[in-house]
C-alpha cells in the first residue's frame, strides 16, 4: 500500500498484514516454556526449547528477506529510511540501558555491598568476613563457612614467570600470550572497528570488491575474537576454579563477559549477511542502511568491551 504509481518509490511504504510476528511469538513462546522447563530437571524442555529456536530462525529468515526483497523492489523511500533509523538508534539505547545496568550493578556492589557486609552492622553475623574486592581472600566470598572453592581471578596481563623464560624464550612468549588473553581480545575486536569503518568508506566510494574484502576480515576477526573467548572460559574453569559459582565475582564476571559474548555473536551475524547481501550486489553508494544499521551495531560492541575489559579485567 502506498501513494506512489507503479513503477515509483512511495512517500511512505505500508506493508501488507503479515503473520511473521504472531509465529515469531509462537516460538518465543516455546522457548522461554522449554528452557524454564529444562532448568528445573524437565528432561522435555530442551526439546522444547531447540524446537522453539529452529521455529523462530526460520521465521526470522523468511521475515527478513521479505523485507530484503521490499527494499531491492524500490518500495522504501525516505520516510522508511528514518524509520528503520529511529528504530535502530533506540534498539543501540536500549542495549545501552541494558549494559549500564550491568555496570552499575557492579559498581553498587564493589563500592556498597561488599563494604557494608563487612561493617560494624554484620561483625557479630559474619566475624570471619573479609571485604575485599576481588573476592579471593578467605571468607571474602561472603562464605566464612568456607562453601565456596578457592578461586583465581581473570587479569588483563599475566606475564610468563622468570622460571619459564629461563627454560625457553618461545615458551614465555607463549604463556604471556595465553595469560593476557584479555587483551589479544580487545586489539581483536578494535581492529574489526577499523576493517569496518574501511569497508564502509570503500562502499561510500564505490568500491565494491574492497567493501567486501573488508567485511570478511571484519567477520572473521569477530569469529576469532568468539574462539578466544571461548579458550578464556575453558581455561578459567580448569586452570582457575573460576566458575560461575565463585562468588560474586565468579558470576559477575561470566555474566558481563557471556552477555557481551552473545552480542559478539549477533553482531556477527549481522556482518555475516550483510557481506553475503554485498556479494549478491546489494546496497549502493547512497542507500545502504542495512549496512550502516550493523555498522552502528558493531562499534556500539566495540565501546562495550572497552568497558569490561577497564572494569573487569584491570580494576
Amino acid at each position: 500500500m502506498s501513494s506512489a504509481a507503479p513503477g515509483t518509490t512511495p512517500y511512505y511504504f505500508v506493508p501488507q498484514p503479515s503473520r511473521h510476528p504472531f509465529m515469531a511469538a509462537f516460538g518465543l513462546f516455546w522457548i522461554v516454556l522449554g528452557a524454564g522447563q529444562w532448568i528445573n530437571g524437565a528432561d522435555w524442555g530442551k526439546y522444547a526449547l531447540a524446537f522453539g529456536l529452529l521455529w523462530l530462525f526460520g521465521v526470522l529468515f523468511q521475515w527478513f528477506r521479505q523485507a530484503v526483497g521490499e527494499s531491492q523492489a524500490g518500495s522504501y523511500g525516505h520516510k522508511v529510511d528514518l524509520s528503520f533509523r529511529w528504530s535502530m538508534s533506540w534498539f543501540i539505547f536500549s542495549e545501552v540501558m541494558f549494559f549500564g545496568a550491568f555496570f552499575t550493578a557492579l559498581w553498587w556492589m564493589r563500592s556498597h555491598s561488599v563494604p557494608a557486609l563487612g561493617g560494624l552492622d554484620n561483625a557479630l553475623l559474619w566475624p570471619d568476613f573479609k571485604a575485599v574486592w576481588p573476592s579471593v581472600a578467605p571468607g571474602a566470598t561472603a562464605s566464612p563457612a568456607g562453601i565456596i572453592e578457592p578461586f583465581e581471578t581473570m587479569k588483563a596481563i599475566v606475564p610468563a614467570s622468570k622460571e619459564v623464560w629461563a627454560r625457553s624464550f618461545l615458551g614465555g612468549i607463549w604463556q604471556t600470550f595465553l595469560g593476557s588473553l584479555p587483551t589479544v581480545n580487545t586489539a581483536l575486536l578494535l581492529t574489526s572497528g577499523v576493517t569496518m569503518t574501511v569497508a564502509h568508506h570503500a562502499l561510500i566510494e564505490g568500491n565494491r570488491s574492497k567493501t567486501i574484502r573488508f567485511m570478511w576480515i571484519t567477520v572473521a576477526l569477530g569469529a576469532l575474537f568468539l574462539f578466544v573467548q571461548g579458550y578464556e572460559y575453558a581455561h578459567a574453569y580448569s586452570a582457575m576454579n573460576l566458575k560461575l559459582s565463585s562468588g560474586a565475582y565468579g558470576s559477575t564476571f561470566f555474566m558481563l563477559t557471556g552477555f557481551h559474548g552473545f552480542h559478539v555473536f549477533i553482531g556477527m551475524l549481522m556482518l555475516l549477511f550483510i557481506t553475503l547481501r554485498l556479494m549478491n550486489g546489494h546496497f549502493t553508494a547512497d542507500r545502504h542502511f542495512g549496512f550502516e544499521g550493523a555498522a552502528w551495531y558493531w562499534h556500539f560492541v566495540d565501546v562495550v568491551w572497552l568497558g569490561l575489559y577497564i572494569l573487569v579485567y584491570w580494576l
